[in-house]
């Protein structure tokens, strides 16, 4: 395969090409993770020997992981000794209008994203920008997208401050045995930050008015339908699929309750009708009450009335359908989420509308919003139970603001002078970190794993091992090469064509497999043009970060989807603009400060 070329690539070279294209249309088109996509890559380039086990094996051991997995440990103790938690509470202030909210909001939100997890920070402030936007009177997704955006800037400042970053760095000590500073992309990541929050500030009124999903949810006692089965039904003695009382029109059976006060919930198909069973449905009300005509039922002592009312150790909870969930593309009625969760769909609302058809019956879309009825257990223990599937953010979580907030906040600030000031290498800082906040007992063993995210680490491990076939099949020089004959020998010319095809991909898959495929092409033209290859290296880092015109060209971007309401196409309208003024910006900010000789 080494020996048979074509157009200047090898056979190898193009099954690696192949499996890269075909990453790209899985994760642009289809609704699998990427951790599928990149693990089954990983497959085909360890089959066809691509790779060895041992290099396959050195992309999960490589710095970007390591550091991930221990900077997942420290934000375990900094969410629970209540850091994160005090700072989202005294951090924003109480701003007087829109405009003023927009400056308040983003500031502050690009400076934590800057050194902390983007997704965290954004998770963390999502409610308090629900209630700013109340007492604005504006809807939350004129103040979601500014969030959004403001993560994603703030990340651009620093080495941790997003994943693609991590990955670039790893990447450029492995070419050249020299680490990255902590803030070497400091200047250029603040430049271009302040430049968006211009941007969004200026642009403001072309952020889309979205109603929020929960809206939709308000009033519980709207939908929620208790009827009584009387003694003499002839439904008594059937199951509820035979009597036809499961899946209704307009709604479906939630809960039936006994009349020795036990609550069956969910309701199996195979459960019998008693006589004196008192109904409990969920969906319209108008449609469900026929079942008093065409099934002989008649109204309960009390027939209509909030959920929360069925049983007080359950409770109303409100999640999003993540891009990438196990649940996109079926419905309820057919998959197993509510028998395996104990947890019951009430409701479903899409693009901030309730969708007026039987719950249960609904194929579920990404960025849908789901009311669900849960069971009475701890909120952390129903967010580990529906990982994968549903992202809640109404968590009632409140930490215990004390010594452990001193301790951990000293870690976390002892973990950014080390490595700033190289002390030592980031890796050893963040793994001592890690290490200190399990010793201090910031965050239980037994527990922090819960808050690591597995899907992203072994995402890191594979792009590392994909950077690593892309520069050994020598694709990366001869696009390299191809593009220098396209474009001639200008690094100003060169770099700018590689942020803008970067960047433009970066907007359909996510920013971490960009990364691991442009940046061996980009650091070999650098090292082609005889150039310093820092200048090529930041402005990629920020290029594939800086994107901003579709939901799925960010992880925070994918967070704020559903809670905002939000359309595919409202990334859009200021997602354009900002990505062509970053674009030019980024370019400008790092020539003027990173020479390319």
């Amino acid at each position: 395969m080494e020996n048979i070329f074509i157009l200047g690539i090898n056979l190898q070279g193009w099954v690696t090409i192949v499996t890269m294209i075909c990453i790209f249309i899985v994760m642009a088109r289809t609704r699998i993770s990427a951790v599928v996509a990149f693990l089954s890559a990983l497959t085909v380039l360890l089959v066809t020997g691509i790779v060895t086990e041992a290099e396959g094996m050195a992309g999960f051991g490589s710095e970007p992981v390591v550091v991930h997995a221990a900077f997942f440990v420290v934000m375990a103790g900094l969410m629970n000794t209540g850091v994160l938690y005090w700072l989202t509470k005294h951090l924003l202030g109480h701003p007087n209008n829109y405009k003023q909210a927009i400056i308040k909001l983003m500031i502050p939100i690009a400076a934590l994203s800057a050194f902390l997890n983007s997704v965290n920070v954004v998770a963390l402030f999502i409610d308090a920008v629900k209630i700013w936007s109340r007492k604005l009177n504006t809807t939350p997704s004129r103040l979601l997208i500014p969030l959004s955006y403001a993560a994603t800037l703030g990340g651009t400042c620093t080495l941790i401050g997003n994943s693609s970053n991590l990955i670039i760095s790893g990447l450029y000590a492995d070419h050249t045995g020299k680490a990255l500073g902590f803030f070497d992309p400091l200047i250029p990541g603040l430049f271009c930050t302040m430049t968006g929050i211009v941007l969004v500030v200026i642009f403001r009124e072309l952020i889309p008015h979205r109603e929020s999903p929960e809206t939709s949810f308000e009033s519980t006692s709207d939908y929620t339908v208790e009827l009584l089965v009387p003694t003499e039904n002839v439904a008594v003695g059937q199951t509820t699929d035979e009597a036809g009382l499961r899946n209704v029109r307009g709604g479906s059976l939630i809960e039936i309750v006994r009349f020795d006060k036990e609550i069956i919930s969910p309701v199996p198909k195979d459960e019998f009708i008693l006589g004196g069973d008192r109904l409990i449905y969920s969906g319209q009300i108008n449609e469900i009450l026929e079942l008093k005509r065409t099934h002989g039922l008649v109204a309960a002592d009390h027939h209509v009335y909030s959920i929360s009312e069925i049983d007080n150790n359950r409770k109303l909870r409100t999640a999003y359908v993540g891009f990438g969930s196990d649940l996109i593309g079926t419905h309820m009625s057919d998959n197993e989420f509510e028998r395996r969760t104990d947890i019951i769909l009430v409701a479903v609302a899409r693009q901030g509308k309730r969708v007026d058809m039987q719950p249960r019956e609904v194929i579920l879309e990404a960025g849908d919003t789901l009311l669900l009825e849960c069971p009475p257990k701890d909120d952390r223990k129903i967010d580990e139970i529906t990982k994968g599937s549903l992202t809640f953010f109404d968590s009632h979580f409140v930490p215990q603001i004390g010594q452990k907030t001193i301790i951990s906040t000293i870690i976390l600030v002892t973990m950014f002078l080390l490595s700033s000031f190289h002390i030592l290498p980031l890796m050893a800082t963040t793994m001592l970190a890690a290490g200190a906040m399990l010793i201090f007992k910031c965050c239980r063993s037994q527990n922090v794993t819960k808050y690591i995210e597995w899907d992203l680490l072994l995402v890191l491990g594979a792009t590392v091992v994909f950077s690593t076939a892309i520069t050994k099949t020598g694709i990366a020089d001869t696009v390299a090469n191809g593009v220098l004959q396209i474009c001639g020998h200008n690094p100003l010319v060169i770099m700018a064509v590689m942020c803008i095809l970067a960047s433009i991909v970066s907007e359909f898959v996510s920013d971490v497999g960009a990364s691991g495929v442009f940046f061996p092409i980009v650091f070999k033209e650098a090292i082609t043009l005889g150039c310093n290859p820092m200048p090529f290296v930041i402005s990629l880092m920020i290029a594939i970060t800086t994107s901003f015109s579709s939901p799925i060209g960010s992880s925070t971007h994918m967070l704020i989807y559903g809670p905002g309401g939000f359309r595919f196409t409202d990334f859009l309208k200021v997602g354009i603009l900002m990505h062509i003024v970053l674009l030019a910006a980024n370019l400008f900010i790092v020539n003027l400060i990173y020479p390319f000789n």
